[in-house]
């Protein structure tokens, strides 16, 4: 498995990423060759097996693989910590919580961007799709929340560009299909912004991600400070909404996909019947499937599965759906997503390595 990886060391102690690895004294030639790095006594996560071994990078290249538990010397004893190839984040809203990490408060861009990257890079992910929002509220101020893609689209992409972020950066629209601007956000972007992924997310009150009314209250309440009233208000007015734009804005998300070159994905897929409907509109991943019935008929579809990190970690949904767990232990879990801040990257790890997932294929022929 040689190749232009970028390589990540991830500590399973209890303490987190902690335990500096020793270094053995260089020899002549390794003090010659600096631009060569071996990592050995590593557990090293390879496509279909984990084997006890070394790398050695040369100029940012794996030039050689060995196995065993050897250590040379001028290399890195990892003490049997695992080597990955870097972790490629498929969706995380993990951007808008820099951009808002108050109520009410908007923090500019850039240095949200910056923020953002640097917590991506400290949990092992290099290549990320970021998932931004398209589609916004304009006619009710107490509703409102305003358009921010393309703005922030442009920033990404000139900060990509200027080579001022250590992390791959890619686009992810996060269409929203309960809102009134949605078809002229899209008309905003075209091919030239090699948008690599359109996901259609309808979460309108009562189906999908919130079929549960008391969940929903909980979160909304929460999250917008609504007394009772208040809650019905937003309730029916969303309602209308979604009656009034839902079909043509969901056409518009499948036209516009098709128009970019992304690849299509659901999003909070309840039923097999919507699930069907995803793979009549082209869908290829199905985020955040709901239930196992969902989960199963996207299996048969052959339509690769997301589920959240945080979810797997806790043992359950905080909207009160299947947990990915369950997704699982049936085998019906295909991608990870989510998982910044750092505090949940060794709970990752263990989670996996306990369920020995970590020896299955991480790239299903089917996503290829």
């Amino acid at each position: 498995m040689l190749g232009a990886l970028i390589i990540v060391a991830v500590s399973t102690h209890p303490l987190g990423m902690g335990r500096a690895p020793h270094v053995t004294a260089p020899t002549h030639a390794n003090r010659v060759m600096m631009n060569e790095t071996i990592f050995a006594n590593a557990r090293l996560i390879l496509q279909d097996e984990v084997v006890l071994g070394s790398l050695r990078i040369t100029d940012g290249v794996i030039s050689e693989m060995n196995t065993g538990g050897h250590v040379p010397n001028g290399s890195r004893d990892m003490g049997g910590d695992f080597v990955a190839p870097g972790l490629v984040e498929l969706h995380t809203d993990n951007l808008e919580r820099h951009l808002t990490p108050r109520r009410k408060v908007d923090w500019p861009q850039r240095p949200a961007i910056l923020a953002h990257d640097c917590e991506l890079a400290a949990t092992g992910i290099t290549t990320v799709f970021d998932a931004i929002r398209v589609g916004s509220i304009i006619s009710n101020d107490a509703k409102r929340y305003n358009k921010y893609a393309r703005k922030m689209a442009d920033e990404i992409l000139a900060m990509r560009s200027a080579s001022a972020l250590r992390v791959h950066h890619h686009i992810h629209l996060r269409a929203k299909i309960c809102s009134e601007t949605l078809v002229a956000e899209l008309a905003e972007f075209g091919p030239e912004d090699r948008v690599g992924i359109v996901s259609m997310m309808d979460h309108t009150p009562g189906q999908r991600q919130f079929s549960d009314m008391k969940k929903y209250k909980d979160y909304v309440c929460g999250k917008h400070g609504l007394d009772p009233a208040g809650f019905e208000d937003y309730v029916t007015f969303l309602r209308g909404v979604q009656s009034e734009y839902g079909a043509t804005h969901e056409a518009a998300v499948v036209a516009a996909a098709t128009h970019y070159g992304a690849t299509l994905a659901s999003h909070d897929d309840t039923t097999a019947a919507q699930v069907a409907t995803s793979q009549s509109y082209g869908v290829m991943i199905a985020e955040f499937p709901t239930t196992l019935k969902a989960a199963q008929a996207c299996q048969d579809h052959k339509i690769a599965t997301v589920m959240g990190a945080p979810n797997l970690i806790r043992g359950a949904s905080h909207s009160g759906n299947v947990a990915a767990l369950a997704l699982a232990e049936k085998d019906q879990l295909d991608i990870l997503s989510e998982p910044p801040p750092l505090k949940w990257s060794a709970p990752i790890v263990r989670k996996a390595e306990d369920q020995e997932w970590l020896l299955r294929d991480p790239s299903p022929k089917r996503l290829s």
